[in-house]
């Protein structure tokens, strides 16, 4: 412990934890020995804390809060505002009398909070998360705001808001903290390289023209006639080739009178698709293309296009062409093809080469910079104006962390909920308060265990949006004798939503000494319960068997009796009797003339024999119940434990309290039949009577079954040593006389 500052401790939980009580134990954080902390790291995602603060506090953005991260929070806090004690109040509205002018860093944010509410239309002397939230709103009457972004609204030049118009429809855009799509440095010098770059490739010498574009203007378009016609042309040819070979040939490949026939019966305008997927034209000898009306109809338009732009300039008058000289005509635009994939400046295309060439005259490029340059020129009074926000963030919500990071204070506190409290889960007649979000379910469960609690994982889904997730509630109050997978109930999260909740999976701990000293009991008569229904079952199925075999078999043989096969169970069932006998002697000997208190004790004594070993058990898990292996498993660093003993257990388990009902009576309650009643009265009065006439009764009964004890073994030994005579077969029947 530093000798520096003077800190306070108390025991929360069970634990001595350092006190968080006013703003100078807030300033010291960084004397604080790092060994009496209780938490080492947290994830920033997944808390019950606005997620913006810890990102905040996050200074590596690494996802998780250290030590250090809160340190420095600490000291910047304590610096900007002039009294920290106010953090205490974990408030969301900062008077701007309370930021510290005074120092440097303080003075920037007490003129950017004034901006905001400026920009804001408010006249008011203090400032609110709410008011510090929405950036869009802060500047969107701001001209410049230090982003680097400039939009057509930072500029009243009308020519350089054109310039950023087109930048923007061509090369792209970056949202400004106004909100409007705007451009950086970076896109405005992308934008002048593809101006340059389109200039230059549609730069074109007078000897390359011709050669580049052997049909003038419509160049282009024979391109892509070509292209689409091509295969087809190439199909064509390939057919009238095959078909030298025979007409029986020809006939497969020409087009069929039974494909014809197929389209007749229908709409033949509406057939173009299936129309199209025939030969371009008729199969001949002579492998010439027609370019008249001799062509497939669904081509034909196409095929009309290209002789008029292409072969009336090559071929002129021909009513056909060979496959040699649609190949030459199609060479002719090799030139056309290498330069189109030469393109460059592509982005700026669409503007035209005449836009082009005239942004590239007019050369606003460095006006445009310039104004990025007087925009950035703001970056740190922009970045003021986010810190206000970031101080309004860690004013509310730095003291609950600490309140959960530098001690347990709020889980301890039955009026605060801790960060890592997801909701209240509503099962089987409680609630319990301390559910956890489970990010990862494999780990979970092999760190969760090492708690000692009873752990219920819960799959949730929400009723509202449909999301689903998980969550460990941890149950430290009532019995568990109803709980199981599969179980339905209901969560509800920190906000007040429902969420449809099953059990998918249980860690069994246990959860008091009460529920432990019955627990022998239990496990007996789900035992007995179980055994019993096996035993049913099995009779049940052996009954089942006999009168299904008898009625397969209904003149079956009847065995004869056989005593020796029953001497010795009759033997081994009177020695187990005399020993019975002789164990209730002992027992009735031994408590003869003992008082109805002691047979209290007596009891008492056997109860404890029984449930001792589960009550030493839960005993000892319960007193080293801890939260954090649970915690662990979540992403958490903690660094001290986080027990929950039983008093404290039972305020995060809330058990239905059903009160008494005193007026009307259950019309479906079951009746107790008369000879049930008539049983209970006869054992009660047996119980009157032997207290009355205790020590004479034992007395009695404990000569009595000794004298019973020797008689029993002296017949089971005579039996025994008796002579066993078998059973004689009866003779057969003799046969019935004839009549």
């Amino acid at each position: 412990m530093s000798e520096k500052y003077n800190w306070s401790f108390s025991t929360i939980g069970g634990i001595t934890r350092v006190n968080i009580s006013n703003g100078e134990d807030i300033r010291h954080l960084d004397e604080l020995d790092q060994k009496l902390w209780t938490v080492l790291s947290c994830p920033v995602n997944g808390l019950e804390l606005d997620v913006k603060s810890l990102q905040f506090m996050d200074s590596d953005a690494d996802g998780k809060i250290h030590v250090k991260d809160v340190v420095a929070a600490s000291k910047w806090l304590t610096t900007v505002l002039r009294n920290p004690d106010i953090l205490l109040k974990r408030e969301d509205v900062l008077p701007l009398s309370e930021i510290n002018s005074d120092d440097p860093e303080g003075e920037k944010l007490l003129a950017s909070a004034k901006q905001i509410l400026d920009n804001l239309g408010l006249e008011k002397d203090s400032i609110s998360v709410a008011d510090t939230e929405d950036s869009v709103a802060i500047f969107s009457k701001t001209a410049l705001n230090g982003d680097g972004i400039v939009t057509e609204q930072s500029s009243d030049d009308a020519s350089l808001k054109d310039v950023i118009t087109k930048i923007i429809q061509t090369v792209g855009s970056k949202t400004d903290r106004s909100g409007l799509p705007g451009v950086d440095a970076d896109l405005v010098t992308l934008f002048y390289e593809e101006l340059e770059k389109y200039a230059q490739w549609k730069q074109i010498s007078a000897d390359s023209k011709d050669v580049i574009f052997p049909y003038g203007d419509n160049t282009a378009q024979a391109f892509d006639l070509f292209n689409e016609l091509k295969p087809k042309v190439e199909d064509f040819f390939m057919r009238c080739k095959l078909s030298a070979f025979g007409e029986d040939i020809q006939a497969v490949l020409d087009v069929s009178a039974g494909k014809i026939e197929t389209v007749s019966g229908m709409d033949l305008s509406a057939c173009n698709d299936e129309i199209a997927k025939y030969p371009l034209a008729r199969l001949n000898k002579d492998v010439k293309l027609p370019l008249d009306s001799r062509i497939n109809p669904a081509w034909q338009a196409k095929m009309a296009l290209i002789k008029s732009i292409v072969f009336d300039v090559e071929y002129p008058d021909a009513k056909e062409i060979s496959e040699a000289e649609w190949n030459a005509a199609l060479a002719k635009l090799d030139s056309y093809a290498k330069w189109l994939a030469d393109k460059a400046g592509h982005m700026v295309e669409p503007l035209g080469i005449e836009c082009v060439q005239g942004l590239l005259a007019d050369s606003r490029k460095d006006d445009v910079l310039a104004l990025i340059e007087a925009d950035k020129a703001l970056q740190s009074e922009s970045e003021s104006i986010d810190n206000v926000n970031k101080l309004l963030h860690l004013y509310r919500d730095f003291y609950k962390l600490l309140c959960n990071f530098v001690s347990f204070k709020d889980f301890y506190n039955p009026k605060e909920r801790a960060i890592f409290q997801a909701g209240r889960l509503y099962i089987d007649e409680r609630c319990c308060e301390l559910c956890i979000k489970v990010t990862d379910m494999g780990p979970h469960n092999a760190t969760a265990g090492l708690s000692g609690m009873y752990i219920m994982y819960c799959n949730c889904v929400s009723k509202k949006s449909g999301a689903a997730m998980t969550v460990a509630a941890v149950l430290t109050d009532g019995d568990v004798s109803d709980l199981r997978e599969g179980k339905h109930g209901i969560f509800y999260d920190n906000n007040g939503d429902d969420w449809d909740a099953t059990i998918v999976k249980i860690i069994d701990n246990p959860i008091s000494i009460r529920q432990a000293f019955w627990s022998p009991y239990r496990k007996l008569g789900k035992f007995i319960e179980e055994k019993i229904g096996k035993n049913a079952d099995a009779k049940d199925s052996k009954v089942v068997g006999d009168l299904t075999a008898k009625a397969d078999n209904p003149e079956g043989a009847k065995q004869p009796f056989d005593m020796s096969k029953y001497l010795g169970v009759f033997a081994l069932v009177g020695v187990a009797f005399g020993a019975i006998i002789a164990a209730f002697a002992a027992v009735v000997q031994a408590v003869s003339g003992l008082t109805w208190w002691k047979w209290l004790i007596i009891i008492a004594v056997i109860m404890l024999l029984i449930s001792g070993p589960a009550m030493i058990k839960a005993w000892l898990k319960l007193r080293k119940r801890n939260l954090a292996p649970v915690l662990n498993a979540n992403d958490w660093a903690v660094n001290a434990a986080v027990k929950v003993n039983t008093p404290f257990g039972a305020t995060l388990t809330e058990v239905a309290k059903v009160p008494a009902v005193s007026v009307g009576k259950d019309p479906y309650a079951e009746k107790i039949p008369f000879w049930k009643k008539l049983i209970g009265f006869i054992i009660g009065l047996a119980a009157v009577f032997a207290l009355l006439y205790f020590n004479n009764f034992f007395g009695w009964v404990g000569c009595d079954c000794l004298k019973y004890e020797k008689k029993a073994k002296a017949q089971v030994e005579q039996v025994v040593e008796a002579p066993v005579t078998p059973v004689a077969e009866a003779p057969a029947a003799a046969p019935a006389a004839a009549e």
